[in-house]
């Protein structure tokens, strides 16, 4: 068996963080915009970082496993 929680939760994130998608943070005119389908360097520093410790916290620190099959 094998353990599909780091792939889909790694695509989850991936899609929902993904910048300008949802939010950027850093925004272009203000803090944060919401729908704007556009970025900017700082903002994916950002979202990298948001995405590697949201990650982290998913598999590692709550122990997340989905088995399939």
């Amino acid at each position: 068996m094998m353990d599909w929680a780091p792939i889909l939760v790694g695509l989850l994130l991936f899609i929902l963080l993904s910048p300008g998608l949802i939010f950027l943070l850093p925004g272009n005119v203000r803090h944060v915009d919401f729908g704007t389908f556009g970025t900017n360097g700082k903002a994916m520093i950002v979202h990298t970082l948001l995405f590697f410790g949201v990650f982290t916290i998913f598999i590692m620190a709550l122990n997340t496993h989905i088995y399939l099959g």
